[in-house]
């Protein structure tokens, strides 16, 4: 795996990381760590999905496919999850994970993109 696809994977486990512990935190839940796992973990298989499905690794900045795949299934699993773990779910939390990692996820690729398109223009 190249540096690029290990920095974006970190990245995106970071992000997602940094969503349940501000959520847990807005909520009043906590940030015990044995709180933030439990929170983490339905987003966190979601993730490692969402990268073995796009082969991340191959194209890890790209937005299309490579960034929504991650994305949606980041949330879609994390929430199936959530669910079936008994943690449960409600509409407005689908809503709030979908844009706020949309926002990160795909953000992050396009910022990242931008980022490389620059650096190639002034090795040239």
């Amino acid at each position: 795996m190249s540096v690029k696809a290990v920095r974006a994977a970190l990245v995106d486990f970071l992000l997602v990381l940094a969503f349940v512990v501000i959520g847990r935190k807005s909520h009043g839940h906590g940030e015990s760590l044995s709180g933030v796992f439990s929170t983490f973990w339905p987003f966190l298989v979601g993730l490692v999905v969402g990268w073995l499905a796009s082969r991340g690794w191959k194209n890890p900045i790209q937005v299309r496919p490579t960034g929504l795949i991650i994305w949606v299934l980041t949330v879609g699993i994390g929430q199936i999850l959530r669910v079936i773990s008994g943690q449960g779910t409600a509409f407005a939390f689908i809503l709030v994970s979908l844009a706020f990692l949309g926002l990160v996820l795909i953000g992050t690729r396009i910022t990242f993109g931008l980022i490389d398109r620059r650096l190639e223009k002034s090795r040239a």
